[in-house]
């Protein structure tokens, strides 16, 4: 009897999973119809609101560059204060946005997509996924202008921004240029004529030499390691928070969990006087300047200048919020990310071989021997043998980071792993692998890139990553289930969000810990879900031999 009743418990629960299962053909035409809705442009009145921010919207241009005739009449139609930045912008953080007389949106000259929700401004890193997807649904016409959108802001503002926002002038994204330069390139509908390509990648590819150079600067060095480090160029809470709650919630958190705070908190009262200010604005941050400063303190504490940076660096590596890199992600910029310098590796690999198509061999030599550094530097601090798995280095304690992460996949993408490394960490696969993909680590934290979610790039890079080295039946099966979790959450709300719950396998996100919102959209999870439909579709690829 008790088998018979198991026997029908497991056929009603793979019934309701049928039935619960979607209609991928659907969730593809969702997708079709968001590419339009999540698409805007400079002369849409709606695309120059920030939803983030009450205020009057203010549009700024590069300085010294001519107001093109129809933004003037966009400005006028749409209520809009369309103003010149002060100066001419030559490396990121050159302007102190905090020096504006209002925040607003930086031009752009081409349509783009944006993420979704309240996202209404053309992203750093979620650029590269929405352009897979653009590409991979023959959109190459809008894959190439937000590839040329973010071409635009390294030569007027400094790098590829986090957005297109005056309040994240100050910061970067991980480093996906070269990698969306390829995509273009790779489309032959992408250009008119071979003369039309040559000339475009000419003068991308100093842009994309400048953009890399951010990664370079003493700011952004982890150390003598020999690797790159998220970093922040400004100070004190980001300017995009307008009241001082998420940081009061870390603070409760850490008087919460007193042994757990990494050095976070200082003491500081509530309304200090000129000369505790003065000695805040050393240790914490200026409470005369920023109201969420001045706002950030309970019980006789606030958040340590450190932390601030950390919060920042944070932002940056887009893992916000996590507990990985420290409690709420405050000590990011102690850390050589495996991410990052797996981005950077292809990213010189990408410099090489669009320096090879110009012809310019002693640049290609260069960038190869550049690449070649990056790994044996990765291989010296990021790889652990005795763990067979890439783990992001405190370069600051002198220690790796002492829990999983799923970036350890991000060197098969790049092409950085042995075909040994790239074996020890599919091995891994089962500190990741839930029902609905591939959850960011092991370690539940509340916070939304911790265990039990899991993310479109994410997924997309471990499961590239996995295909490229010949593990194509672990990459499909991935691409089966994320997709699957697409398919089911659509079914169930008519939706395509942010992130998703992995072990359940569905859109039941509930962050405790920093954001909690899963935003509406969603320009990753469709550029990524399209992609995963290719390899899903094709039959056996041949192993792409990326390690000597």
């Amino acid at each position: 009897m008790r088998f018979a009743a198991l026997l029908l418990t497991c056929s009603l629960a793979t019934a309701a999973m049928a039935k619960d299962a979607g209609d991928p053909a659907k969730t593809r035409s969702y997708i079709d119809r968001t590419w339009t809705t999540l698409t805007r442009s400079m002369n849409d009145c709606a695309s120059l609101v920030d939803p983030k921010i009450k205020a009057q919207p203010v549009l700024y241009l590069p300085a010294q560059w001519p107001a093109p005739a129809a933004m003037v009449e966009v400005a006028k139609r749409c209520k809009v204060d369309m103003r010149p930045l002060p100066r001419p912008i030559r490396q990121l953080g050159e302007i102190d946005a905090t020096q504006l007389p209002a925040q607003g949106l930086l031009y752009l000259p081409h349509p783009y997509v944006v993420p979704g929700g309240f996202f209404n401004e053309m992203y750093g890193w979620d650029s590269y996924f929405i352009v897979l997807g653009l590409n991979a649904d023959h959109r190459t016409e809008l894959a190439r202008d937000m590839t040329d959108n973010a071409l635009f802001e390294v030569e007027h503002y400094g790098g590829v921004l986090n957005a297109n926002r005056t309040y994240y002038l100050s910061r970067s994204q991980p480093p996906f240029l070269s990698a969306m330069m390829a995509v273009v390139l790779s489309d032959p509908k992408s250009f008119h004529s071979d003369d039309e390509k040559r000339a475009w990648l000419a003068k991308a590819y100093p842009l994309a030499v400048r953009n890399h150079d951010i990664w370079t600067r003493p700011e952004h060095r982890a150390g003598d390691t020999g690797l790159a480090r998220y970093y922040d160029l400004g100070n004190g809470p980001v300017l995009e928070a307008q009241d001082s709650e998420f940081y009061l919630s870390v603070i409760k958190w850490l008087l919460a969990h007193p042994s757990d705070d990494p050095g976070y908190l200082v003491k500081g009262a509530e309304h200090p006087d000129d000369t505790e200010a003065a000695r805040l604005k050393k240790e914490s941050c200026d409470v005369r300047a920023s109201k969420v400063c001045a706002g950030a303190w309970m019980d006789g504490r606030r958040l340590s200048i450190d932390y601030f940076h950390g919060d920042r660096a944070m932002r940056e590596s887009g893992f916000d919020t996590n507990f990985h890199f420290g409690p709420f992600g405050g000590s990011t910029h102690h850390y050589a990310a495996v991410d990052l310098n797996s981005l950077l590796y292809r990213y010189e690999r990408d410099l090489h071989d669009f320096a090879l198509q110009l012809g310019k061999v002693d640049d290609a030599e260069r960038w190869a021997k550049v690449a070649d550094a990056r790994k044996q530097a990765m291989n010296k601090y990021l790889w652990r043998p005795e763990s067979g798995m890439y783990r992001d280095y405190d370069f600051v304690a002198g220690k790796p980071s002492a829990t999983p992460y799923l970036t350890t996949y991000y060197p098969l993408w790049a092409g950085a792993a042995s075909k040994e490394q790239a074996a020890a960490v599919r091995d891994k696969l089962s500190l990741f692998e839930r029902m609905g993909g591939l959850a960011m680590d092991n370690q539940p934290s509340g916070a939304q890139w911790n265990d039990p979610f899991g993310w479109a790039p994410t997924n997309w890079l471990s499961i590239s990553g996995l295909d490229a080295y010949g593990f194509h039946d672990d990459a499909r099966r991935l691409a089966a289930k994320f997709s699957a979790t697409l398919d089911r959450s659509y079914a169930a709300d008519g939706t395509i969000r942010e992130k998703y719950n992995m072990a359940k396998g569905n859109a039941d996100v509930r962050v405790t810990s920093g954001y909690t919102e899963n935003v509406v959209g969603f320009g990753w999870s469709n550029g990524v879900y399209l992609k995963l439909q290719e390899i899903l579709q094709s039959a056996k690829q041949p192993t792409t031999e990326h390690a000597k």
